[in-house]
């Protein structure tokens, strides 16, 4: 399963992130424009908040786990899960968790 969660992370950065840089090649590069056009109707205005839900969950179950465990490292699924989206970090800490114990 450790390979299966690495490879979405990796499909979770790649696929995401080809649509955000061809938006930003066709409207410029502006977070307020792309903000503006998250919201541009119901649908995807709940599809931003479903996903700002999620990735705030899945924040603080990663910082509960790294605040246990002590594994700060783990934190990069945050700025992943902020900087990219919920397809990106989410398996990206899945794949961390299911590491080897050592």
């Amino acid at each position: 399963m450790r390979f299966v969660f690495l490879a979405l992370a990796i499909w979770g950065t790649v696929h995401p992130m080809w649509y955000f840089i061809s938006w930003f090649q066709a409207e410029g590069v502006s977070l307020s424009l792309m903000v503006n056009a998250w919201h541009a109707n119901s649908a995807s205005t709940g599809l931003v908040w479903d996903l700002t839900v999620a990735a705030c969950a899945l924040t603080v179950w990663i910082l509960s786990d790294v605040l246990r465990n002590g594994k700060y490292w783990h934190l990069v699924a945050v700025v992943a899960t902020f900087g990219i989206g919920v397809s990106c970090g989410l398996p990206l800490y899945l794949y961390f968790r299911s590491a080897p114990k050592a």
